[in-house]
């Protein structure tokens, strides 16, 4: 099974920040039409100071994921800091042992981000948040695990659940959040939340699949 090494992940998290800053208008832009419009500007904000600080740091993918986090918890605002900080730091707290990691290790780790966002809302699938995004992304790691697939076939499948799961957002109706107090009018827009965790989750599986081809070429 293809690995990656935990220290050489910085790309993963530069591919993140990237795919932030280049959908900060989209993301605002999609949360407008039912929430308050911030989205976008609130999440460039915390990735680009992520971005600043480590920059010129030799840092871990588990590490920076821990460090992602806590900006966006702590110094970001708005209800979508807390969210993606716990994520994060989940991921993160149950990666750091990891020196290698592969289909399996990233599916715990996945897993271990959706259990913890549990933990602090209640939101489940059809409820229109990003929760719709990110279980069946996490269902579909944890069914490729089972199969025994690839992990470069596991990321593309996680991909596809992921933004299949986005795009189920468009016609629920929103039960969390400012959107919420639209009731049918909320339905018909894709969630934004939804849509930055699919962009980041897309981001994620691209810059791994470079890793694990990169690392296959110079086997």
């Amino acid at each position: 099974m293809r690995t990656f090494n935990n220290n050489e992940g910085k790309p993963i998290l530069m591919a993140m920040v990237k795919a932030i800053q280049e959908n900060k208008g989209y993301l605002s832009e999609v949360d407008g039409l039912i929430g308050d419009g911030d989205h976008g500007m609130n999440m460039n904000k915390g990735f680009t100071v992520f971005e600043t600080r480590i920059k010129d740091k030799d840092i871990s993918f588990t590490e920076g994921l821990d460090e992602l986090g806590t900006i966006l918890l702590t110094e970001i605002g708005g209800s979508m800091g807390p969210i993606y900080g716990t994520i994060l730091i989940d991921m993160s707290d149950v990666g750091k042992t990891f020196e290698k990691i592969g289909l399996k290790e990233f599916s715990t780790m996945l897993a271990a981000g959706l259990e913890g966002l549990s933990g602090i809302v209640d939101a489940k699938v059809g409820d229109k948040t990003l929760v719709d995004t990110l279980a069946p992304a996490v269902d579909s790691l944890s069914n490729a695990v089972a199969e025994c697939k690839s992990f470069s076939v596991a990321l593309a499948e996680m991909k596809i659940a992921a933004e299949q799961g986005k795009e189920s957002t468009k016609e629920l109706v929103a039960k969390f959040g400012r959107s919420s107090r639209l009731g049918e009018r909320s339905r018909g827009v894709i969630d934004a939340g939804a849509t930055s965790c699919c962009i980041i989750l897309t981001a994620i599986a691209d810059a791994i699949d470079i890793l694990l081809s990169e690392k296959h070429e110079l086997a």
